[in-house]
């Protein structure tokens, strides 16, 4: 069937359940589906580099077996039968290397990392494999493997990282939505960069197999998303713990769309903070503060209890950097070409033995439980904290890319110092759209409710939504 210019665009940007919609409707085939997003990105990505690989003969292939499928049986196929997605570069695909973004060389993967199953199982098809920095190590996404990832509302700055490329290609609609992983921010941050929906869901609710817990616990996987419903769609499909996985959370009450489709039953208490973890120094623009404050502002008139409270932080950002360190230690270990790996990679795993031993590595874990129970004890007396999300809007392209260590974890740290904290506790944790700076990016702020309690961070945000929506917002660059 013949599709004018505008629908594609409408259609490439539409999000995995209007997409599912659309296919269902038959207005669209699979196929169709596939090559409209393979020609954007054949003519975006050169631009904004979002992808290491591109699935095109594989993703076709799948495609077509769907539209075969669906001509005799037109209800076939999962929630996502069909939806385009893009998959991080550290998450296990079958007969894919999984490169972590370094020059390092890779086995192919004789398997799908389970979450990735889970979507493939809902239905979707993986179009490509995006940029991550090398090791996923830092919020900008740049490699010497890879070069630089550009973000489409201004390709002078970054999409954020590590799942850079994952949010570049979801914000210029080269896929429907994309996997992710969130090991300090990594979610949230390119989230917040790129006007994305961005769940750090608590630790548990998606398995980690095969790999295991990643970076020492502090990374979960999840995804990126236009659309507040949309996330919560992903969610549905990817979580689930298998007998392999330490840590667990309990089932949800029901789905995460159902709960990013109903407002908040009662009036909910919001605590409303901008204070930093001690020992952190950021400086938060006159824009991302004013973004807070009108947030702060709406909840109110939608009737919550919002009042200034500030999480007993005490020194968990000492603990989150030599968890990181040594977390980064121990991921440079399993690097098979350590000779080729970037300077400030190799620093970093340096840095991380030598301050943080394997016995100062095995109290941090005994001590995470105890400050996790400290923190959330703000949790007894609200249901919801908002924060600021990123400092500024998106720093430049490379970030600190090509700069020693201790340089690239100074900026990192001023760019992002709210995120980190959840990703120690495991709560979970949502950047959401906030409108846009003075520059023209985006804004954001973030979310962070009870672990486990993902329903009720997609209900407010679903809430948000509803009042301020940001979807239809496209950069310019996705539009040509």
């Amino acid at each position: 069937m013949a599709v004018s210019a505008g629908a594609q665009t409408d259609a490439a940007f539409a999000g995995p359940l209007a997409v599912a919609a659309l296919l269902r409707a038959r207005e669209l085939s699979a196929t169709e589906l596939v090559e409209l997003h393979l020609a954007r990105i054949e003519r975006l990505n050169p631009q904004l580099n979002a992808f290491r690989v591109v699935l095109a003969e594989q993703a076709l292939a799948e495609a077509a077996a769907l539209d075969r499928l669906r001509a005799s049986a037109p209800e076939a196929g999962g929630p996502l039968a069909g939806v385009p997605i893009a998959v991080k570069d550290d998450m296990p695909m079958a007969g894919q290397r999984m490169t972590h973004g370094s020059r390092s060389r890779a086995p192919l993967q004789s398997a799908d990392a389970h979450a990735l199953a889970r979507l493939r199982e809902a239905g979707a098809i993986p179009i490509g494999i995006t940029n991550v920095p090398e090791l996923m190590l830092f919020p900008w996404t740049a490699s010497a493997a890879n070069g630089v990832t550009r973000n489409p509302w201004d390709l002078s700055r970054t999409p954020g990282g590590s799942s850079g490329g994952s949010a570049a290609a979801v914000a210029a609609g080269l896929v429907a939505a994309a996997g992710a992983s969130d090991g300090g921010g990594s979610i949230r941050i390119p989230a917040a960069c790129c006007g994305l929906v961005g769940m750090k869901p608590s630790r548990g609710r998606v398995s980690a197999q095969p790999l295991g817990e990643g970076w020492l616990g502090l990374s979960s996987y999840g995804a990126l998303a236009r659309g507040v419903s949309d996330s919560a769609a992903l969610l549905d499909a990817m979580h689930g713990a298998l007998e392999a996985d330490e840590a667990r959370c309990a089932p949800p009450r029901g789905s995460f769309l159902a709960a990013a489709r109903t407002e908040p039953a009662v009036p909910l208490r919001i605590a409303i903070s901008r204070a930093l973890p001690v020992g952190t120094l950021a400086w938060l623009s006159a824009d991302q503060r004013l973004a807070w404050e009108r947030t702060a502002r709406l909840l109110a008139e939608l009737g919550h209890d919002v009042q200034e409270a500030d999480p007993d932080y005490g020194l968990v950002a000492l603990e989150f950097i030599q968890t990181y360190l040594r977390a980064a230690h121990e991921a440079f270990r399993t690097v098979e070409e350590p000779s080729v790996a970037e300077r400030s990679t190799r620093q970093l795993a340096a840095m991380g033995g030598r301050v943080v031993s394997a016995r100062r590595r095995d109290a941090l874990l005994a001590r995470r439980a105890q400050t996790a129970q400290r923190i959330g004890a703000l949790w007894e007396r609200f249901d919801v904290l908002l924060t600021p999300g990123l400092a500024s809007t998106a720093i430049e392209a490379e970030g600190a890319y090509g700069r020693s260590a201790a340089a690239a974890l100074d900026r990192a740290a001023r760019f992002m110092p709210w995120f980190p904290v959840w990703n120690l506790t495991g709560q979970p944790a949502i950047s959401i759209p906030a409108g846009f700076g003075g520059d023209g990016l985006p804004l954001s702020v973030q979310l962070v409710g009870r672990h486990g309690d993902e329903e009720l961070l997609y209900s407010l945000a679903g809430q948000i939504e509803a009042q301020r929506p940001w979807t239809a917002v496209r950069p310019a660059l996705a539009e040509t």
